[in-house]
């Protein structure tokens, strides 16, 4: 608004001031008509007067001529015949004109720049005199034709240009400094409401919108959704999509929450019989009735797959508690044993990779459950022995940080595809044929690894590269701190006195 309005100011200034530059110099122009007109014919006698015109003796300006215009009469061969500069002083009758005169170098200025028959020009005569307009006319002058070189000082016009100039200038700065005030407060006082509906979106903007249940009661107030504004078309409309999302959300959640009970109750209902088939096949092997070998294969395989089966579904009933925000166990879990215990079993279930432990000299210990911490740790080490080849060195680290442990499973493998790493905690995903299974896999080892860790309140992340892939758990050092009950507090503060 304030480039515009200076744009504008800026035209209508310089429109003014071509205008008020057009007119004065066509006064003057007039003026120097008139005066040039008077003096067109000249003689230095009384005789002999041209009729109709009005005589003027020598060295006398013209009627009406101002203080210090230019009145100057040329030879044909550039000799000056009379005039000069106008002068006025007072004498015995009143005020006298007279003449002084230029020189040589004023007047070599004057006939050069002035032509005879052409339009007035303004011309600068240099030393103390101001610019001047001047005309050159063909004049008499007694019987000889010369050049009449009439002038009139722009001193007045160009210092009334300047005035003007400065002022409009001094105002359109002023008018420009309220334009920008005023507007900028009435900006500020109409935008209000968009600030507002702004302030709306940002809130809802950091809502963690992409799982579990969420309450998006966030609207813009009714006073910002006035239709007949354009700030209040807005706001309706940012009203209308946070319903249609917070319906869509309530209805991704209902779904999800269903899907969550069919796996709870599915994983719950399969261990029965799953723990009946293994039995029944254990039995039949153990029979003291020879059984075929044929026969003997087959319950080994039920048996087996039976085995493979309970862990999916033990797995899965895992991730439905923990979806479901089951409390997990707050007790205090020595994360330097729990390596030393995880690392052990992961080498003797895996003999043939080079399995190392880097423990702290002071043990690190943290609040949580140490069946499920001890599980994330063999998920972990699982997952660095199936999917990289005998003779790979993995490595346990334990450590800390400020307000936080940190456990880190580290193999020197052929690393993870780039295309899989961001998806690597999700379930059911299973590495590509870099990362071959050794065994049966699941897709669900590094799932119940983060939703353990989530439940901790921690992070695990993941950085792989060919030769090197490490994942790091961050626990935190401690429980949040619990205010006590009123019943748990004692009943003083300060013994009774």
């Amino acid at each position: 608004m304030i480039a515009l309005l200076s744009v504008l100011g800026l035209v209508v200034g310089s429109t003014a001031e071509i205008y008020l530059y057009k007119s004065l110099h066509s006064q003057i122009d007039k003026e120097l008509d008139d005066i040039s007109g008077r003096l067109r014919y000249i003689r230095n006698d009384d005789s002999n007067i041209y009729p109709g015109t009005r005589q003027l003796p020598p060295k006398k300006p013209a009627g009406g001529s101002p203080e210090n215009s230019i009145t100057l009469w040329i030879a044909a061969d550039g000799t000056p015949v009379d005039g000069g500069l106008v002068r006025f002083q007072v004498g015995s009758r009143g005020p006298e004109g007279g003449f002084n005169s230029l020189t040589p170098a004023q007047v070599a200025v004057l006939t050069g720049e002035a032509t005879v028959g052409g339009r007035a020009v303004d011309i600068d005569l240099g030393g103390d005199l101001p610019e001047y307009r001047v005309i050159a006319t063909k004049a008499k002058y007694d019987d000889q034709t010369v050049t009449l070189y009439t002038g009139l000082s722009l001193g007045d016009v160009n210092s009334t240009l300047l005035t003007v100039a400065a002022f409009t200038g001094c105002v359109i700065a002023g008018s420009l400094l309220i334009a920008g005030w005023g507007g900028a407060l009435i900006v500020r006082r109409t935008l209000k409401p968009l600030d507002r509906v702004a302030a709306t979106a940002t809130r809802v903007s950091e809502l963690k919108l992409d799982r579990g249940e969420v309450q998006l009661a966030q609207r813009v107030p009714d006073q910002d959704t006035d239709p007949r504004t354009e700030v209040g078309q807005v706001g309706a409309a940012l009203n209308r999509m946070l319903d249609h999302v917070g319906n869509a959300l309530e209805a991704r959640h209902a779904s999800e929450m269903q899907v969550r009970q069919f796996v709870a109750d599915a994983s719950h209902e399969l261990r029965t019989p799953l723990a009946a088939i293994r039995g029944y096949a254990e039995l039949s092997r153990r029979s003291r009735q020879p059984v075929p070998d044929e026969i003997a294969h087959v319950l080994t395989r039920v048996e087996s797959e039976a085995k493979r089966m309970t862990t999916l579904v033990e797995d899965l009933l895992l991730l439905a508690r923990l979806d479901a925000g089951r409390p997990l166990a707050q007790d205090p879990v020595d994360l330097t044993m729990l390596a030393v215990d995880a690392t052990s079993d992961a080498h003797a279930a895996g003999p043939r990779h080079l399995w190392q432990l880097d423990l702290p000299e002071e043990p690190v210990s943290v609040i949580g459950d140490g069946a499920r911490l001890h599980q994330v740790l063999a998920n972990l080490l699982a997952n660095a022995r199936t999917h990289t080849p005998e003779g790979s060195t993995v490595t346990v680290k334990v450590g800390a940080v400020p307000n936080a442990a940190v456990l880190q499973v580290i193999d020197n493998g052929p690393g993870i595809d780039a295309e899989l790493a961001p998806r690597i905690f999700e379930r059911f995903t299973r590495g590509d044929g870099s990362r071959s299974r050794a065994a049966g896999s699941t897709g669900l080892g590094l799932s119940i690894v983060h939703a353990v860790v989530t439940s901790h309140g921690g992070k695990v992340g993941v950085r792989s590269r060919p030769g090197q892939t490490v994942f790091t758990v961050m626990l935190p050092l401690g429980p949040p701190p619990v205010v006590p009950t009123a019943e748990q507090q004692p009943e003083a503060l300060h013994p009774a006195r």
